[in-house]
């Protein structure tokens, strides 16, 4: 396995800014091979902790294999780094965006930053700021250099970075910290950046995205009616109940796509129609398929014979399953002739990760993604808004479907 010229080029100037500030961001987009610059720029360090998710971990132990360099290196998922002991002398954050959440700390970040405590670190991200340019605070707040530990909490570098504004919650007035101030972020941190596209990189491929819809059973339509109208369905032997915006939210995504998740934690496959439609609308085809809720991939396993959920068995005569917030980052489905979404999620990050999971330098066809939506449902709503780079949230819904006031059952 040998780097391309442009990777050799990212690890020079990438190597020189770890030096010199102990901190590298590499800005690259998918599929453009941060991994394998990273592991290269690693190589001048004996002991390297490499932090990412879980389903990536078997991929990266590969490409180190294939790689040859001889330097201990030790890949963990970032829910299983409070066991790592600190014996490292570099840390290589993956998918670093996860580690954005404002105003509050996410809750690794005090685990990794005393692994971390005067150790460089290189992050990686095609999508370092996915949704507001405050998710950098904390991301560089792992670091014991980062360029804005002068401000202590996020909450005081927040007056000098970002443009507070105020948004009603459920009638209270909270603090929205979202437009965090771009060009003084800059100003202080791109020195530490450097990003690479994939067209930069020479793809010829393009995401070609396709909305496709379902008839959804009566069944389903009914129940979404009555639930929007009294906020509770009760059956002979269980209940579903939405008796706080969140549920109502929660129930009637789940319903659109025909599963349902009762007051008593129990799930059913209510319609099965968008399993089928996936499965006659792309037979013949190697397919991967991307699911939200857990009682969704329980349909697909009821239509489906097939069914893989790890991208080393994922081959002809298989289908690809992965629930989306798993599966949206690390993992490289390029084999794949179409990808598909029989839901979607509220995340504008996961909808931007999550598409371009067909992306390779080697592939030649387009990149086709397919979004499966029952007709009249939430889905189209949602992907409106995450299009635009926004989450799809409980204000966005209430105005969506016309509730004004706090839901009560």
């Amino acid at each position: 396995m040998q780097l391309r010229d442009y990777q050799n080029d990212i690890v020079v100037r990438g190597t020189d800014i770890l030096n010199e500030y102990k901190i590298l961001y590499l800005s690259m987009e998918v599929r453009t091979g941060k991994t394998l610059t990273a592991l290269t720029i690693a190589n001048d360090y004996k002991n390297v902790l490499f932090v990412t998710k879980k389903k990536a971990i078997s991929s990266i132990k590969s490409d180190m294999l294939e790689i040859g360099y001889d330097y201990n290196l030790t890949v963990v998922n970032y829910e299983s780094v409070h066991k790592i002991e600190d014996t490292f002398d570099l840390i290589v954050l993956d998918e670093a965006h996860r580690l954005g959440a404002f105003p509050k700390q996410p809750k690794v970040l005090l685990t990794l930053k005393k692994l971390s405590h005067l150790k460089p670190i290189i992050y990686l991200s095609g999508t370092p700021t996915p949704e507001s340019y405050s998710q950098i605070y904390h991301q560089l707040d792992v670091s014991t250099f980062s360029p804005f530990k002068q401000w202590k909490s996020f909450y005081k570098w927040s007056h000098e970075f970002v443009n507070i504004k105020k948004k009603k919650i459920n009638g209270y007035d909270i603090n929205d910290y979202s437009e965090g101030d771009k060009d003084k972020i800059d100003s202080k941190s791109k020195h530490l950046f450097i990003s690479y596209t994939q067209n930069e990189a020479g793809f010829k491929n393009t995401i070609q995205e396709d909305v496709l819809y379902v008839e959804m059973g009566d069944t389903v339509e009914g129940i979404k009616t009555k639930l929007l109208k009294d906020l509770v369905v009760q059956g002979k032997d269980e209940t579903i109940l939405a008796d706080t915006p969140v549920k109502l939210q929660q129930k009637i995504h789940q319903l659109c796509s025909g599963t349902i998740k009762f007051e008593s934690g129990n799930v059913l496959v209510l319609d099965e129609s968008k399993a089928l439609f996936i499965k006659e609308k792309f037979k013949g085809q190697k397919i991967a398929i991307f699911y939200k809720f857990k009682a969704e991939l329980l349909m697909l396993q009821n239509v489906f014979d097939n069914l893989v959920y790890d991208v080393d068995d994922f081959k002809e005569g298989t289908t690809f399953a992965s629930q989306i917030l798993s599966g949206r980052e690390g993992i490289n489905l390029s084999s794949a002739d179409s990808l598909i979404f029989m839901n979607i999620d509220f995340s504008a990050t996961s909808y931007l990760q999550a598409r371009d999971r067909l992306s390779s330098m080697s592939r030649t066809k387009k990149n086709k993604v397919y979004w499966i939506f029952s007709k009249g449902g939430i889905e189209d709503k949602i992907y409106k808004s995450v299009k635009k780079k926004e989450d799809f949230t409980l204000s966005h819904f209430n105005k969506s479907y016309g509730i004004r006031k706090k839901t009560t059952a």
